[in-house]
């Protein structure tokens, strides 16, 4: 038997990923099959290129509906109460500074399912989170990246 990959989420993200689904399913599905309607009406469908758009955005959009409901399917939810914040885990927001030249930055540790990296998300599979875990305020950790190597001291956990 095959096991699904959980998805570990917090419940503001799965509550996200919920608001996402449901504009999916009920908004953008009736959009595409309105296009698609359209489309069948210019006539000859092996030489119209609305339909064939049309046709490929319903395709994606239901392979993302799909992703959704299966990542929700397997979410597991970190909860306040299961953080420990001497350490960085999953869920928690680290505050770190970059040596040697003292840029400050902080991030909230999550799945990969609600990474967004420009809203200090990122996904515990990520370098940057993967050499952070299970490390303590205090630390100075040497993390691989793609870019090269970064030293930091991590200033806050919370």
């Amino acid at each position: 038997m095959i096991t699904e990959k959980k998805f570990p989420m917090t419940a503001a993200g799965k509550l996200k990923i919920e608001e996402e689904l449901e504009h999916l399913k009920i908004v953008k599905r009736k959009e595409v099959v309105e296009r698609i309607k359209i489309a069948r009406s210019y006539g000859d469908l092996s030489e119209n290129s609305e339909y064939d758009s049309a046709k490929e955005d319903q395709a994606f959009l239901e392979g993302r509906i799909s992703t959704l409901e299966g990542m929700l399917r397997n979410a597991t939810i970190i909860t306040e109460d299961e953080l420990n914040t001497d350490t960085v885990s999953l869920g928690t927001t680290v505050t770190f500074k970059e040596l040697p030249d003292g840029d400050v930055e902080k991030y909230t540790i999550v799945g990969s399912a609600e990474a967004n990296p420009v809203e200090g998300l990122i996904s515990n599979d990520s370098p940057i989170a993967r050499g952070l875990i299970g490390r303590s305020k205090g630390e100075e950790v040497k993390i691989n990246t793609p870019g090269g190597e970064m030293l930091v001291t991590i200033l806050e956990i919370n």
